[in-house]
This record gives C-alpha cells, structure tokens and sequence, in this order.
C-alpha cells in the first residue's frame, strides 16, 4: 500500500505444464507447487482488485471468482509469455477475461532480451581429468519473453499497450466504466443457475 505494507500476497494457482509440439515444454510442476487460494485487495477511489500470474488467466473460472463473487473491478496480471504462446493468446486472453468479468484487466510483461551470441541452451564441462568435454543441457536456459504490458477495458478495447522492448505503460481508468457495462449487459445476473453455477472452494456462491 502507500505506506509500504504488504496487504496481499499470491502463489499462483495454475502451473504452466505444456508440451507445444513444434514449440515450448515446460514444466513448472517440477520444481514449484500451486498456490491454494484466490486473492485480491481493496483499493480507495478503484475498488477491488483481484491477482492472478500468467498461466492463471487462462482459466476463466478463476477469473469469474474473482469479479462475480469476490467483487473484484479490476484483475492484474504480471505475465511472461514466450513467443511461441505471446503473440497468438496474450491480448486475446487479456480481452477475454475484460469481457467475461466486465472489468478492467492489466498485465506486466518483462521485456523481452536477446539471447547472448554463443547461446545454444546447453554447457560445456569438463571430465576429471580435465581432457574430454562433455554437453549438457543448461539448467536455465535463455528466455524469451513476448513482452506487450497492456490494459484492457471492461468493453475489451485494449486502452494502452506497449512493445517488447523496456516501456512504461500508462492509463487512465474510469471506474464508471465497469458499472456502466455490468448494468448494460447484465450477465451476471442472468445466469442459469438451473443449469450451472459458480462456487469457489470454500462453498461461496
């Protein structure tokens, strides 16, 4: 907060386990464990603001918690998608998430940096006697981050945006906004329960 305290803290509840065929493999399952919780905080004068990281918005269920039944007006998250996934579902997830919660979505991406010159992803070593080298796969290797810090409306129009390279994103957000569209295309109100519904893990409708 503007006092410097920490109000809220989140452990990213999805973990990016994915095998792109032609593309990436990662997996994060292997060496990180899932958060256990939604989180978001209180704001003066913006209201609710809900978290989550990367992989997280890929599930609009987690994001529909967050804006229908804790509230929240805006949803911000810090992303490094890499350039296999970045330019074909960033914005649009982005969007999406705007659009099904009617809110604001904000997102921070590192820049993106060159890979060095002699990258090849993989580290010489040395056998004991120190004649024979030996490769092996580099345990971090270089990445590539899409870059593309953007905000987005709750009408899914992207406000501000940037490139991949080193940028300061600034928006202005009317609040109004998100009443305005929740009041014009009153979707949360006319869910059919009958068929489905919403419930976080602790029961909370």
């Amino acid at each position: 907060n503007p006092s410097g305290e920490i109000v809220v803290k989140h452990r990213k509840v999805h973990l990016f386990d994915v095998d792109v065929p032609g593309g990436i493999r990662f997996k994060e399952s292997e060496t990180l464990s899932a958060g256990g919780g939604v989180t978001f905080f209180d704001v003066e004068g913006l209201g609710r603001i809900g978290v989550g990281i990367c992989y997280d918005i890929r599930f609009p269920e987690y994001a529909l918690l967050l804006t229908q039944i804790h509230k929240c007006k805006i949803l911000i998250y810090p992303g490094a998608f890499n350039l296999t996934t970045g330019p074909a579902h960033w914005e649009l997830l982005q969007r999406a998430r705007a659009v099904d919660g009617q809110c604001y979505v904000l997102t921070a991406s590192p820049a993106r940096s060159a890979p060095p010159p002699d990258d090849d992803d993989s580290d010489t070593a040395k056998n004991g006697d120190g004649t024979e080298q030996i490769e092996t796969k580099k345990k971090y290797p270089h990445y590539s981050a899409w870059g593309h810090s953007t905000a987005v409306s709750p009408w899914g129009e992207v406000i501000a945006t940037c490139e991949e390279g080193p940028a300061v994103v600034i928006a202005d957000l009317d609040m109004d906004k998100v009443e305005e569209m929740r009041m014009a295309i009153p979707t949360t109100a006319q869910k059919r329960k009958d068929l489905y519904d919403l419930v976080d893990g602790r029961g909370n409708q």
